[in-house]
C-alpha cells in the first residue's frame, strides 16, 4: 500500500508542474504576440502607374527585356525630369535596350498618351507559334519584329512581322497576338 501512494503522489507533482508550465508557457506567448504586434511598420502607398497602358500591353509570354522597357515608360515621371517646363503641352520621350526602344508620349501633367514600340526577336506568344507551325509546316522563323503602338482611347495594336525561311524560299508574316494571319 506505501508504494501505491508515494507513486500517485509523484503523478500529482508532475501534473501539477506540467499545468504550470502550460499555462506559463501560455501566458508567454500571449504577451510576445502583443508585444510583436505594437510595432510601427512605416508608412507604404501604392500608386497605380499607368495602369491602361501596363493592362493594354502586358503579355505574359514575352521576354523580361520588352516588361522591363515598358514598365520603365510606364514608371516615367516627366514632372521629375530635368528638362520639365510648364510652357510644353507634350513631352516625346525615348527609351533604348540593344532589342528594341519605345517613344513615349506624355502631356504635362505626366500622362502617357501614346507609345511607339519596337522590339526585334523577342519571345513570340503561343498561339502565333502554334499558328505558324499550323499553317507553314516545314518553315523556319529567322526572325522577328514585335510592334506596339498604344493611343490611350483606342488601346494597343499588336503586330508580329516574322521572317520564314524553306530551302532558298522566304516568306514575311504578319500576325496579332492571337496568331491570326493579317494580309
Amino acid at each position: 500500500m506505501q508504494a501505491t501512494i508515494i507513486k500517485n503522489n509523484f503523478k500529482s507533482k508532475s501534473m501539477k508542474h506540467f499545468k504550470t508550465m502550460f499555462v506559463f508557457g501560455f501566458l508567454m506567448t500571449g504577451f510576445v504576440i502583443a508585444g510583436s504586434a505594437q510595432i510601427a511598420l512605416p508608412d507604404v502607398t501604392v500608386v497605380a502607374v499607368r495602369y491602361k497602358y501596363l493592362s493594354a500591353v502586358n503579355n505574359k509570354e514575352l521576354s523580361q527585356s520588352v516588361k522591363t522597357i515598358e514598365r520603365r515608360a510606364a514608371q516615367f515621371n516627366v514632372k521629375n525630369s530635368a528638362f520639365y517646363d510648364d510652357d510644353y503641352d507634350e513631352y516625346y520621350i525615348s527609351f533604348f535596350i540593344p532589342s528594341g526602344y519605345i517613344l513615349a508620349a506624355y502631356d504635362k501633367d505626366g500622362k502617357l498618351l501614346r507609345t511607339a514600340e519596337k522590339h526585334e526577336n523577342s519571345a513570340l506568344p503561343a498561339a502565333v507559334t502554334k499558328r505558324l507551325a499550323k499553317s507553314y509546316p516545314g518553315w523556319k522563323m529567322t526572325s522577328d519584329v514585335y510592334l506596339v503602338n498604344y493611343q490611350e482611347e483606342s488601346g494597343a495594336n499588336k503586330v508580329w512581322k516574322i521572317l520564314l525561311e524553306k530551302g532558298d524560299m522566304r516568306l514575311n508574316v504578319k500576325t496579332n497576338e492571337k496568331g491570326d494571319i493579317i494580309e
